[in-house]
């Protein structure tokens, strides 16, 4: 293992929420975002970490912010921890590398998600009703096969220890509005096309992902959050792709490894979380670090 993993934070401001990854504080108006190396699998948080997933998240989502012009305006302020203040410097060892300070958003209340595959909880839907989200699709398709085009499926945010619940467009509309609803959905969709054209060129496939927006005081709609980390995404490797069979799924680039080891066991997948076998650990840490270096180019 490259580091131990840092599971909580215990920083001298104030506490606005600790979620099943990220740790927010109030910082002078702005927020202090902590992306730490919990693990989280069927909604339920893990005693044990991934070591180095938080800075994982965080390098990635800072890369594709620097990358593309699609994900602008982003509401980082910085990632440099010796620019944030005594009280986050003080703990600059731990916090390096996995924290950045960002503009406090009024936040949309809706996760805004793009499937590009049919995978997931969308292949679920579409083997009950033949639709993803009041999306109606071909007959035929099987899991893992290519939508038509990419598809934009809102959810609602759940609390910890529950599921995002798969929502339609219009219930969408119903919640923000027209306007606010369009907006969402073509920055969305535009963020999400200009990612899967520059991962193909490394050699990636992004299958789908999910995005947070809040909007400024003047109105401007602004991406926050993490984006398009493996936490939030689900990536293959493309030779993958063309060497798995029509109707599996090949491997992705995030704790699949954790997930597919729990389905071994007779966990009922309430917490308590069993615990994970060092081995497990190690080689979910490994394909962490391997999404990054694919991805940017960079190594951790």
């Amino acid at each position: 293992m490259t580091s131990q993993p840092v599971l909580k934070t215990e920083l001298d401001l104030p506490l606005l929420s600790r979620g099943k990854v990220r740790d927010i504080y109030d910082l002078d108006g702005d927020l202090l975002i902590v992306t730490t190396d919990r693990l989280s699998a069927f909604d339920v948080v893990f005693d044990q970490g991934i070591p180095d997933k938080g800075k994982v998240l965080t390098q990635l989502s800072l890369f594709w912010a620097d990358t593309l012009d699609a994900c602008r305006p982003y509401h980082l302020v910085t990632a440099d921890v010796d620019a944030m203040g005594p009280k986050v410097a003080a703990h600059a060892d731990s916090l390096r590398g996995r924290s950045m300070r960002v503009e406090k958003l009024e936040m949309m209340p809706v996760e805004c998600v793009v499937r590009g595959y049919l995978v997931g909880s969308g292949w679920k839907d579409y083997k009950a009703t033949g639709m993803v989200c009041g999306h109606q699709l071909p007959e035929g398709l099987q899991n893992g096969d290519a939508l038509p085009a990419p598809l934009f499926t809102p959810a609602t945010k759940a609390e910890v220890g529950l599921h995002d619940e798969n929502i339609s467009f219009e219930k969408m509309v119903e919640m923000v509005g027209q306007e606010t609803a369009d907006e969402l959905r073509t920055k969305s969709l535009e963020i999400f096309n200009s990612a899967v054209a520059y991962a193909k060129e490394r050699g990636i496939v992004l299958v789908d992902t999910k995005f947070e927006f809040g909007r400024r005081k003047d109105g401007t709609l602004v991406l926050a959050d993490e984006i398009l980390t493996p936490d939030s995404s689900r990536y293959w490797d493309s030779a993958d792709v063309e060497n798995t069979p029509r109707g599996q799924t090949p491997p992705s680039f995030d704790k699949q490894i954790v997930r597919d080891y729990l389905e071994t066991l007779t966990w009922d997948k309430a917490p308590p979380a069993p615990t994970l076998p060092d081995d497990i650990i190690e080689r979910t840490a490994a394909r962490y670090r391997d999404a990054v270096e694919r991805i940017s180019g960079e190594s951790l």
